[in-house]
C-alpha cells in the first residue's frame, strides 16, 4: 500500500503539470499539432514535478509542516480546477454540453495521440523499425525502473550533498538552511552542514515529496521521481521533434538516441543527482523557446520561462545554462543580424573571462586561472574512447563538418548558437578553472557534458536534415508555362526560287 500511495502521489504531480499546460491560453488546440499530445504529456510531467517543489517552498515559508494533506489536497484541487477550466473553454468554442465536451476532448486527444504513436502511416519496413525502437525504449525504462526501485542510495555526491538535505527536511517537515564550515563551527553543532551547503535544494525536495507520499523515509524508493522525469523527458523529445516537422520514425529515432546515452542511463539508475535533471529541463526549455519562435503562443513562452527557472534551482551552473536561451531568441527574432550579434557577444564574454582569469577570481564556485594545461588524454578518452557517449561526439563533429553551410540558416541557427555557447562554457570550465584538476577521474568532464548532450542530439538531427535537403535537387529543369513563352518575331518566308527549265 505504501508503494501504491507513492505512485499515485507522483502521478498526481504529473497530472497537475499537464493540467497547467492545457489551461494556458492558446489560439490552436495542442492536440491538433503533430506530436502535441506527446509534448503535453512530457513537458507537463517536468512542469508538474518542478511546480510541486515550489509548493513545498511556499509551505515552508508559511510555516506549514510538510504532510500528505498539505501537499495532495491543494494540488488535486488545482488539477481539477484547471482541467475543468480547459474543458469549459473548449465547450465555449464548440457549443457542446460540459459532459459531451469532456468526452469529445478526451476522445480526440487520445485518438490523435494513439495515431501519432502507432506508426500507421509508415510502410512495412519502417513500421518494423518503429516497433523495434518502441520495444527497446519500453524495455529500457522497465530495466531502469527495477534499478531505481531496488538499489539503495549510491554513496557518492547524492549521498553527501543532496540526500542529506532531503533527510533533514523530511524529518523536520520544513526547509532549514545548511551552513558552511565556519558557520557550522561557530554554531557549535546547532546548524546543519553537508558537503554542499550552498547547493540548491530542488533535488532534495523531489525526494521529500516521494517520502511524504510513501509515508516513511526510504533512500531507495525516494528516487522514483527521477525515473518518472526520464520517461516524461522521452515523451517531450518525441513531441518536440514531431512539431519540428520530423517524421514519426525520425522523431522516435531521435528519442531513442537520447535515451540510449550510457551516461544518461547511469544517472537514472543511480538516481539522486542534479546533472541529468538539469539536462532535461534545459533541453525542454530551449525546445519550448524554439516552439514559441514558430508559434508565438503564450503557452509556449510560459513553459519556456518555467523550465528556465528550474535550471538555477537544480544546480549552480544552471544559471549559465538558462542564460543561453537569450542567444537562441536573438537569433530567431533577428535571422539576418542575430548570428553576428550573438557571435560578437560570445567574443566579448570570452575575452572578459580570459582577462579575469589573470586575477584568479572565483565564479560560481570555480576558480579561474589562466593556465592552459588540460589533461588531453583524459578528455580524449572521455569523449571518444570510453563507452560514456557511444558515438555522440563523433556525430557532432560530423554534423558540424558536413552541414557547415547550413549551421547559420534561419532553421538551424537558434540551436547552433546555443550549442556554441554550451561548448564555450564547458570548455572554459574544463580548461581554465580548477575543474581541470579533476579531469583524470572522468567525473567532472562527463557530468558537465551531460548538461548539453541531449540538445546536441537534437541539433545533430536538425543539421543533418538541413544538409540532406540540399541534396534533393530537381532532376529535370521545368519548362516554362506556355503563356510565359515570348513569341518569336515575324519573319517573312524565304523567296521561292524561279523554276528552271530542263531540256529534254
Amino acid at each position: 500500500m505504501d508503494l501504491i500511495g507513492l505512485i499515485l502521489g507522483l502521478l498526481l504531480l504529473w497530472a497537475f503539470g499537464i493540467a497547467c499546460l492545457v489551461a494556458l491560453p492558446r489560439r490552436t488546440a495542442r492536440a491538433d499539432e503533430p506530436g502535441g499530445g506527446a509534448w503535453t504529456i512530457g513537458a507537463g510531467g517536468l512542469a508538474g514535478f518542478f511546480l510541486a517543489t515550489l509548493w513545498l517552498r511556499v509551505l515552508s515559508f508559511a510555516g506549514i509542516r510538510f504532510s500528505v494533506i498539505a501537499i495532495v489536497l491543494p494540488l488535486l484541487a488545482a488539477t481539477l480546477a484547471m482541467g475543468a477550466w480547459a474543458v469549459r473553454r473548449e465547450r465555449g468554442t464548440t457549443g457542446d454540453s460540459l459532459r459531451d465536451s469532456l468526452r469529445n476532448s478526451l476522445r480526440n486527444s487520445f485518438s490523435k495521440f494513439r495515431a501519432d504513436l502507432s506508426g500507421r502511416s509508415l510502410d512495412r519496413a519502417a513500421r518494423v523499425l518503429w516497433r523495434l525502437l518502441l520495444l527497446w525504449l519500453a524495455l529500457r525504462f522497465v530495466f531502469l525502473f527495477t534499478e531505481v526501485a531496488t538499489h539503495p542510495l549510491y554513496p557518492w555526491d547524492s549521498w553527501t550533498q543532496w540526500a542529506t538535505k532531503a533527510r533533514v527536511w523530511y524529518e523536520l517537515g520544513r526547509i532549514v538552511p545548511f551552513e558552511r564550515t565556519d558557520a557550522w563551527f561557530a554554531a557549535g553543532g546547532a546548524a546543519y552542514f553537508d558537503a554542499g551547503p550552498h547547493y540548491p535544494g530542488t533535488v532534495g525536495l523531489l525526494q521529500v515529496l516521494a517520502c511524504n507520499f510513501l509515508g516513511r523515509w526510504d533512500d531507495t524508493l525516494m528516487n522514483l521521481p527521477f525515473w518518472m522525469l526520464s520517461v516524461a523527458f522521452a515523451f517531450a523529445l518525441y513531441g518536440a521533434l514531431r512539431a519540428m516537422e520530423f517524421t514519426a520514425l525520425s522523431a522516435l529515432l531521435g528519442t531513442w538516441l537520447v535515451a540510449s546515452l550510457p551516461l544518461a542511463n547511469t544517472h537514472v539508475a543511480l538516481a539522486g543527482y542534479a546533472d541529468f535533471p538539469l539536462a532535461m529541463y534545459f533541453c525542454v526549455a530551449i525546445l519550448a523557446c524554439l516552439r514559441w519562435l514558430k508559434t508565438r503562443e503564450p503557452a509556449d513562452a510560459a513553459l519556456a520561462l518555467l523550465m528556465l527557472a528550474a535550471c538555477p534551482l537544480l544546480k549552480i551552473p544552471g544559471r549559465i545554462w538558462a542564460f543561453l536561451a537569450l542567444p537562441a531568441l536573438i537569433t530567431g527574432l533577428l535571422p539576418q543580424r542575430g548570428p553576428r550579434v550573438v557571435g560578437a557577444g560570445y567574443a566579448v564574454v570570452v575575452t572578459g573571462l580570459l582577462l579575469l582569469a589573470q586575477t584568479s577570481p572565483v565564479i560560481l564556485g570555480y576558480q579561474l586561472h589562466l593556465e592552459f594545461a588540460p589533461d588531453w588524454e583524459a578528455l580524449a578518452n572521455s569523449f571518444f574512447l570510453y563507452d560514456n557517449w557511444h558515438l555522440l561526439w563523433y556525430g557532432a563533429i560530423a554534423a558540424a563538418v558536413v552541414g557547415r553551410r547550413q549551421l547559420l540558416t534561419p532553421q538551424v541557427a537558434p540551436l547552433t548558437v546555443v550549442i556554441a555557447g554550451g561548448v564555450i562554457f564547458v570548455s572554459f570550465v574544463l580548461l581554465f578553472t580548477n575543474a581541470r584538476n579533476w579531469l583524470s577521474d572522468q567525473s567532472t568532464v562527463n557530468r558537465a557534458s551531460l548538461h548539453l548532450a541531449p540538445l546536441v542530439v537534437i541539433w545533430m538531427l536538425v543539421v543533418f536534415r538541413a544538409w540532406a535537403q540540399t541534396l534533393r535537387g530537381p532532376v529535370f529543369t521545368a519548362l516554362p508555362e506556355a503563356d510565359a513563352i515570348e513569341p518569336l518575331p515575324d519573319v517573312p518566308p524565304p523567296a521561292t526560287p524561279p523554276a528552271t527549265a530542263i531540256a529534254p
